[in-house]
């Protein structure tokens, strides 16, 4: 059985970038142990100022529900306490690490735990993919979704439905059965054509 437990997470935020002043919105994720989700954080968060329209409409967060949101600081002190010492997931983790590292910084803290990207996994597990948006994943391997796109808690539990996807893939395809969360890390780094012949000897060395 794999030993890939993780806390795999999403945000939401009110922009793109957060050297530009943006902040998180909204903050999902789920803890996941032995091939299960154990436990989930959900929870909105106010910034400290009011979000354009198109991210009201395209989150369906609103200025209301954040003003009514505990401040980001409450929020991401819980937080670190719920991911402390956990390896870490996201899809497209480039983004959501920048975030990650911007508002622990404000608490003068820092995530040291490895980060490890759905996405660029997915683009090794999944070629055949259309593309690899989360979305675009979901609708390609009929993942149900727990509730509206592009809120936090619901793309967490999407890209964990998506690690667990890609674990019985590579389970199936190049019969691993043990795959830890290096392993999967990893694989997001090794170029596309020299995947089979890294989890052909990955299967290899643990058949040893």
């Amino acid at each position: 059985m794999e030993n890939c437990n993780l806390v795999i997470l999403d945000f939401e935020t009110s922009g793109l970038s957060p050297a530009l002043g943006d902040r998180a919105i909204e903050i999902g994720a789920v803890k996941i142990r032995n091939g299960q989700v154990i436990e989930t954080f959900q929870s909105l968060m106010d910034p400290g100022f009011k979000v354009s329209h198109f991210i009201q409409d395209y989150t369906g967060i609103t200025n209301q529900m954040l003003a009514k949101a505990p401040p980001c600081e409450v929020v991401m002190e819980q937080f670190s306490k719920f991911i402390s010492g956990q390896p870490l997931a996201a899809h497209k983790a480039s983004f959501d690490s920048r975030f990650l590292d911007a508002e622990l910084n404000r608490l003068g803290r820092a995530h040291t735990e490895r980060f490890a990207c759905t996405m660029l996994t997915a683009r090794r597990v999944f070629p055949a993919a259309p593309d690899h948006k989360l979305g675009t994943l979901v609708d390609y391997l009929g993942i149900n979704l727990s509730g509206h796109a592009h809120r936090a808690l619901a793309d967490a539990e999407a890209a964990g439905e998506l690690w667990f996807r890609m674990l019985a893939e590579i389970r199936t395809t190049f019969r691993l059965q043990s795959i830890p969360f290096d392993l999967m890390q990893r694989l997001g780094r090794i170029p596309k054509n020299a995947v089979p012949a890294f989890l052909a000897e990955q299967a290899k060395q643990r058949a040893r």
